[in-house]
Parts: structure tokens; C-alpha cells; sequence
């Protein structure tokens, strides 16, 4: 990967629409993003939340895996997938790399307005922390996963924050306002997707170290460089420990 490779937030709207058709249209647009990018997508991008139709979404979602790992030939995507345990249903985030797999693990905290607790297992929160992606330190935060200031401690000394989210506009100023502080109280990129449709806040972006915020809400792609040399600038500037703590190590 390069020093400089650009950020991608995609951001679309997905509900009510086949499975095959969210494929589809996340396949376009990976397809417009640069090679050697970091791309993220809104959570549960492919499926929503298809509470009435669970088994066909993780059957879905295990079908298109072979393809997912093929779009990343060129790149770095994280998503979200419904998938099948042997016991449960759980929201589970992937990170591909170079053409495979790389990373994987379930949303921990799960929305209680929206009622997840019903039909997903939440994921273990221990395993929220950093992996490290040629150099570059990345931590996931799933969505409701963002409100918990706990988790903010787990992945201290990450250089990029994805959050694929599913939030909804009641809302939107928080959305937009966690995200921004997580860039800042982390001196680091966060890049953030979130869905397009009417009950979605949108709000997708890309925040810099400094918290200088890129987002547009009409836009399907949103798209801005990571740049260590940010980083390490933010941190040197304003020393608040940093430099010497990668957050539990690399996963």
C-alpha cells in the first residue's frame, strides 16, 4: 500500500431493494474507486436489516464472499455482512485486502431501539482493537458501537477509524458530530459510510487528524488522502500521549 493511498466513504441507498441489485450497485462503485485505496461501506449495504429474511441474507452473503475478495484485488474494502453461527445470526464486519480476507468480527454493542438484540449474537468487545494493514494501524467501530466511550479506549493509537453505520436522520447530529470527535480525541483519520436512503442520516466523511471534515451528501463516493505524515504532525503539535500508545497492540 502507499504512504498516500485515498480514502473512500461510499455512500447509497439500499432498502427494499434485492440483494443481487445492492451487489450490483456496490460493485459500480468500487469499481470507481482508485487503486491502492481504503474504501468502506455502509453497514449491512447488501441486505439491510432483513429481519423477515435472515437464512437467504447469510446465504447470500456467504455466495458473494469469492466475489468481494476479487473486487479488493486492487484494494482495501471493509463492510458488513448477516451471517450464520452455529447458533445464531450475527452483523459481521469485513475487512478484504489484495484479494482476500483479511479481517473479521461481529458488531459487539448491539442497537437496542432497532431491536438487534433479537435477532443478532453480539460479537466479543474484547476483539475490538487494532489490526495493522501494511503500516497503517486500523480499528472498526460498527455503528451504535460508536456511543461507548469504552471502546474509545480499545482502539487508542489507531492511525485510520473505519465506522460503517446504519443511522438514522433523527439523529444525524450526533452521527456527525461522535465521528468528528473520534478523529480528534484519536489525532487520526476516521472514515465513515453511512446508507442514503430517506430514514438514513447520511453523513458519510472523511475526517482528518485535525478534525477538518470532507462529506457531501448528494455524493455516492466521497474521496480524501490519508497522509501519515498528518498524523504524526497532529501528535508532535499537541503531545496528548500518543506517539507511545497503540491501544493493546495490533490484533
Amino acid at each position: 500500500m502507499t504512504s498516500k493511498p485515498m480514502l473512500c466513504a461510499l455512500q447509497f441507498a439500499y432498502e427494499g431493494r434485492s440483494f443481487g441489485e445492492n451487489f450490483a450497485t456496490l460493485q459500480t462503485l468500487l469499481e470507481q474507486t482508485p487503486d491502492n485505496c481504503i474504501a468502506l461501506a455502509p453497514e449491512l449495504c447488501l441486505s439491510a436489516y432483513s429481519y423477515d429474511a435472515m437464512e437467504e441474507a447469510a446465504v447470500f452473503s456467504a455466495s458473494v464472499i469469492p466475489k468481494l475478495e476479487k473486487l479488493s484485488t486492487c484494494k482495501t474494502f471493509g463492510l458488513t455482512l448477516i451471517e450464520k453461527t452455529e447458533t445464531d445470526y450475527v452483523n459481521n464486519f469485513k475487512l478484504f485486502h489484495h484479494g482476500a480476507l483479511i479481517f473479521s468480527r461481529a458488531k459487539a454493542t448491539l442497537f437496542p431501539l432497532g431491536e438487534e438484540e433479537h435477532y443478532f449474537q453480539a460479537g466479543n468487545p474484547e476483539e475490538i482493537g487494532i489490526i495493522d494493514v501494511d503500516g497503517i494501524k486500523i480499528a472498526v467501530l460498527i455503528c451504535f458501537e460508536l456511543r461507548f466511550p469504552k471502546l474509545w479506549e480499545q482502539i487508542k493509537g489507531a492511525d485510520l477509524i473505519l465506522v460503517p453505520a446504519y443511522w438514522g436522520t433523527l439523529r444525524k447530529k450526533h452521527f456527525e458530530i461522535l465521528t468528528t470527535a473520534l478523529a480528534i480525541a484519536n489525532q487520526a483519520y476516521v472514515l465513515c459510510a453511512n446508507g442514503a436512503d430517506e430514514s438514513m442520516a447520511k453523513g458519510s466523511a472523511i475526517i482528518s487528524p485535525f478534525g477538518e471534515v470532507t462529506s457531501d451528501d448528494s455524493a455516492t463516493v466521497i474521496l480524501h488522502s490519508f497522509d501519515t505524515n498528518e498524523i504524526k504532525k497532529m501528535r508532535r503539535y499537541l503531545d496528548i500521549g500518543l506517539n507511545h500508545n497503540a491501544a493493546n497492540g495490533s490484533l
